[in-house]
């Protein structure tokens, strides 16, 4: 099997351990180049990659850390060392490529002139390890077809991510949804691919990380609207108006309305356990269903994190939940 030399490779990471040395070598050979960016790893991380012929960037950690700024620097390396290439593929590090993406990929990519991304299915790894793993598991399984935008792994035109210069490196979550935005509105297209692309290790065991990545989320969608939000597309105006409404808003007016008012007010508190019956209803796991309902209170505390966040002026840190 030869690399494809059209193809280069950016894999992020920190500390993965097995999980890196799976993505290695579901890439080694497959494509070139492959850079490998470390954010200060203690593990043997970077000696490992550089035992497998793999190219190391150790990014500067006393810089702000960001993935969008893990990307671009990987980025940046790959058109170092393969100026004249068309594609690259993003990973992250707790990722392992499937191998008959890059085939499907490009094919998609050399296809379509106005494509600027594709991506496929990412499974979890152990979805039967935890109630959060299946939840992940299927929220990967987005729609097939045009795609408003990727996640981490994805295999991008290189013309079309040098026209919106990379990632915004300054997010600390949300960067792919972001550049995604910015791509389609220089007439770029973004789709979802029915093939398999990469097996994901969440390694999620605890309500905690759970509540730390809804948290996250939260974040992203008051970022996401604060920077496009007055855009036609109404950019995250619509995912950070549910988490409001009930987050914030529906339990404010049945706390106030029961005691100033009518203790019939509480009342509207029944509107949790209806949405969890509708949600379900659709189709939807019961279990996902819950989750996705009480998620929007943690959702709420990346929105006002954000919101204090921006208003005092400081620095924003990352939300991490493993």
């Amino acid at each position: 099997m030869s690399a494809d030399r059209d193809i280069g490779v950016v894999v992020i990471g920190r500390n993965e351990g097995k999980r890196l040395v799976q993505c290695i070598a579901s890439l080694v050979g497959r494509a070139d180049p492959l850079v490998y960016v470390d954010s200060g790893s203690t593990d043997g991380s970077v000696e490992h990659a550089r035992a497998a012929g793999v190219e190391v960037v150790s990014l500067d950690m006393s810089q702000p850390f960001t993935a969008a700024r893990a990307r671009n620097t990987g980025y940046a390396r790959v058109r170092d060392l393969a100026p004249e290439g068309q594609y690259v593929q993003f990973i992250d590090g707790d990722c392992a490529l499937d191998p008959g993406w890059f085939d499907t990929a490009r094919a998609a990519l050399d296809g379509t002139p106005e494509l600027a991304v594709v991506c496929g299915r990412r499974r979890e790894r152990h979805p039967e390890a935890s109630l959060w793993n299946r939840m992940i598991d299927a929220e990967w399984d987005s729609p097939v077809g045009e795609a408003k935008a990727c996640g981490g792994d994805a295999l991008m035109r290189r013309a079309a991510l040098d026209a919106v210069q990379g990632y915004r490196e300054d997010l600390i979550a949300g960067e792919e949804p972001e550049m995604c935005f910015r791509m389609r509105a220089l007439g770029w297209r973004i789709r979802r691919l029915d093939a398999e692309m990469t097996l994901h290790d969440a390694a999620m065991t605890r309500v905690s990380q759970w509540w730390q990545r809804s948290r996250r989320a939260g974040h992203t969608y008051a970022e996401g609207a604060a920077l496009h939000g007055n855009s036609p597309e109404r950019y995250r105006r619509r995912e950070l108006a549910r988490t409001l409404i009930w987050g914030l808003a529906l339990p404010l007016a049945a706390l106030l309305g029961g005691l100033l008012i009518s203790p019939w007010a509480f009342a509207l508190l029944l509107l949790y356990p209806l949405q969890v019956v509708r949600l379900a209803a659709r189709g939807t796991d019961p279990a996902r269903a819950l989750f996705t309902v009480l998620g929007k209170f943690p959702e709420l505390q990346g929105v006002l994190g954000y919101w204090a966040g921006r208003l005092s002026g400081k620095r924003r840190r990352l939300i991490e939940y493993k």
